[in-house]
């Protein structure tokens, strides 16, 4: 699904569904990108910011891969890993919606591993991890190694400045690993009270 994507992120996709003979779909989302962004820039009379920019990219794929997904009655995989979520590197409504995710409580390093054992091609496993969505790795971005996120999930340690870093990003992002919050109380104390009368 091409939105303003680094063009080896496509080939590295074809060449994965070549090796597992997976059916490929092209989808650009380039064009929907533009339209949306210029048609909120115009209405707000602001210019969305980075952050936004960067995190309307994987919302629109998952409303892509959803639309596909009931089309063809096929679920939705997620993609995510462990040490992604303990961090919050993940967008809300985008590549942490999914109808089941296989490898959600598995490190970076236990993912790469299962890569190997299903073998997926060196080229794959090698390539720095990076969504692709801001010119920088998954690490430049966090500002910590995976490797330090993958010691604080086995040991509950780190060095100390990453382990600031971790715990920080933890907090603050709990909000992602959590459900949706639904006010309910009052609702509950109208009906108990109805059942006593």
């Amino acid at each position: 699904m091409p939105c303003n994507s680094i063009s080896s992120d496509f080939d590295d996709a074809k060449f994965v569904s070549e090796t597992f003979g997976v059916r490929f779909i092209k989808i650009d989302l380039t064009s929907t990108l533009t339209e949306l962004e210029e048609n909120i820039n115009n209405n707000l009379k602001e210019n969305i910011t980075k952050e936004t920019d960067i995190n309307i990219r994987p919302r629109l794929r998952m409303m892509t891969l959803y639309s596909i997904a009931q089309t063809l009655g096929y679920l939705v995989i997620g993609t995510g890993n462990l040490s992604e979520a303990m961090v919050g590197y993940t967008t809300k409504w985008g590549d942490s919606s999914y109808d089941f995710n296989p490898i959600g409580n598995f490190t970076v390093n236990e993912v790469l591993e299962i890569g190997k054992y299903l073998g997926v091609p060196d080229k794959i496993l090698s390539k720095a991890p990076n969504d692709g969505l801001g010119g920088q790795t998954d690490e430049e971005k966090l500002g910590i190694k995976y490797s330090e996120i993958e010691e604080m999930i086995e040991t509950g340690n780190t060095n100390e400045e990453a382990k600031k870093k971790i715990l920080q990003k933890f907090e603050t992002s709990k909000h992602k690993r959590e459900k949706v919050p639904i006010y309910t109380f009052e609702r509950e104390n109208y009906l108990l009270k109805e059942r006593e009368n």
